[in-house]
């Protein structure tokens, strides 16, 4: 495929989070872009305002005429698209060439010096947070393909200032899209098992992720968190370190909590970096969590050949993810928080990261369970995550792209629950209500659902609650 020879680039499931920046991308370079999504959301509106022709019907009618020509025209799909797709179905019998996001990021992997970042959890913030890092402590800086918003840049594409030779890219395993890419460099930050509908065992899933690192480039390099499963399978002269909180090559000593601030120091080989130590790391988003994806990111940036003393100013500067331990209320005694958590894990590391920043405080978690099959998969182990909150409300299963299973329903969960926790079960329509005769001091919105299209009515009810100024209009 050669970028270079085509006019217009088609997009079926434009609106997903991966599949807008490169959306945003090909517009970038000035081509016709266009495409389908189920519903218009914020981002498809944004999308039109960049210059994406958008419709929201499955009907090939609606295709414009710029899209029409196949030896122009790429066609790119999303696996959450199913193959009776009306207008999937009419580029195929009309021969057009059609291809995954993912092999097209691969083909961009292969052009460029690509950092890649994979793992069940941290990958969106870790990789945001080294395209950042790379924007601000290299000259030339990185274009990056994100699968979160960033706080810092207000977009999942971020562009380089000037040509620049590096890519980082969010490597995503769903449906083994990762095995398209080439990295010179990668990152696994964990393999705890999921997307079992995919893989069928947490043996099979581990599996692949040791074929993702059998493809980075021969003289590259594999960053890998201490802890996991995973025997890599790497190529003659990958290098190979490891990192984690308080131990690996790459690991934080003097690490200090306390004032809603986190701070460390990054202790790293004397070949990466001079000294072996860069000290008084701030993180500027202060999670505990966030002190893991900082010591991947500053290793990979340290190992692109990025100016240290500018990667500590840029750790301050780091603004987060939207929906990655995003607050959107935060006071000394309250707090209103979103998440995209929606691994028992995830759960896990949210709660207990709450619990350190409000100690004594009553905490909620309002989770949307994301798929039935994960939710079979996992009733157990989020039951037990959850039960770490003080109360507990689940709403109805988010399908994405799933047909119900029978049995399956977010009962599981709640019927789980540890003895004596306050919990609620309810219906989407029903939270407003039931949140406005709840009290608690934290409340936690978790999952990868649409509960976040909520996010403003329940800050304003919040705010009211707790007696705090509303946001200027």
């Amino acid at each position: 495929m050669e970028l270079n020879n085509i006019q217009s680039v088609y997009f079926i499931g434009a609106g997903g989070i991966g599949m807008s920046c490169l959306l945003r991308y090909f517009l970038f370079l000035g081509k016709t872009v266009g495409g389908y999504d189920r519903t218009p959301t914020p981002l498809t509106a944004e999308l039109q305002k960049e210059g994406a022709l958008l419709h929201f019907t499955d009907d090939p009618g609606q295709i414009p005429p710029a899209f029409r020509r196949k030896e122009s025209t790429l066609v790119v799909f999303t696996p959450a698209i199913p193959e009776d797709h009306r207008e999937l179905q009419y580029f195929r019998r009309a021969g057009f060439e059609i291809h995954k996001r993912a092999q097209v990021l691969g083909t961009i992997t292969r052009a460029t010096r690509a950092l890649c970042v994979a793992g069940t959890h941290g990958k969106t913030t870790t990789s945001t947070m080294l395209a950042h890092l790379l924007r601000c402590a290299l000259p030339e800086g990185c274009t990056a393909f994100l699968g979160g918003i960033s706080q810092n840049y207000h977009s999942n594409l971020i562009l380089p200032p000037k040509e620049s030779p590096f890519t980082v890219i969010e490597a995503d395993e769903f449906d083994r899209s990762f095995h398209w890419l080439q990295p010179e460099m990668a990152v696994v930050t964990a393999t705890d098992a999921d997307h079992l509908d995919i893989y069928g065992t947490p043996e099979a899933y581990v599996e692949s992720f040791r074929h993702f690192t059998s493809l980075i480039r021969p003289s590259g390099v594999l960053l890998l968190h201490e802890g996991t499963a995973l025997r890599p399978d790497l190529q003659p002269g990958v290098r190979l370190y490891s990192y984690a909180r308080t131990s690996g090559d790459f690991h934080a000593e003097h690490i200090e909590a306390g004032g809603g601030e986190i701070r460390f120091d990054l202790v790293a080989p004397a070949s990466v970096l001079p000294g072996g130590r860069l000290c008084g790391i701030l993180l500027g988003v202060p999670v505990a969590v966030n002190i893991d994806n900082g010591i991947a990111a500053m290793a990979l940036a340290l190992l692109a050949g990025a100016d240290p003393e500018k990667i500590r100013e840029a750790m301050a500067s780091f603004r987060g993810v939207e929906r990655r331990f995003d607050f959107k209320i935060r006071t000394p005694e309250k707090a209103l928080l979103s998440d995209y958590a929606h691994h028992p894990q995830e759960l896990r590391q949210s709660l207990l990261s709450l619990r350190q920043l409000y100690p004594g405080k009553k905490l909620t978690a309002l989770f949307q369970p994301h798929l039935y099959s994960r939710t079979r998969d996992f009733h157990a182990e989020f039951a037990e995550a959850l039960s770490l909150a003080d109360s507990v409300i689940l709403t109805e299963i988010y399908p994405a792209r799933e047909e119900p299973i029978a049995g399956v329903s977010s009962r599981l969960i709640y019927d789980r629950l540890r003895p004596g926790i306050e919990r609620s079960l309810c219906r989407k329509e029903e939270l407003l209500p039931l949140l406005a005769e709840h009290s608690t001091d934290v409340l936690a919105v978790l999952g990868a659902g649409d509960l976040d299209s909520m996010i403003p009515q329940f800050e304003a009810l919040m705010r009211r609650r707790w007696q705090l100024p509303d946001l200027p209009s």
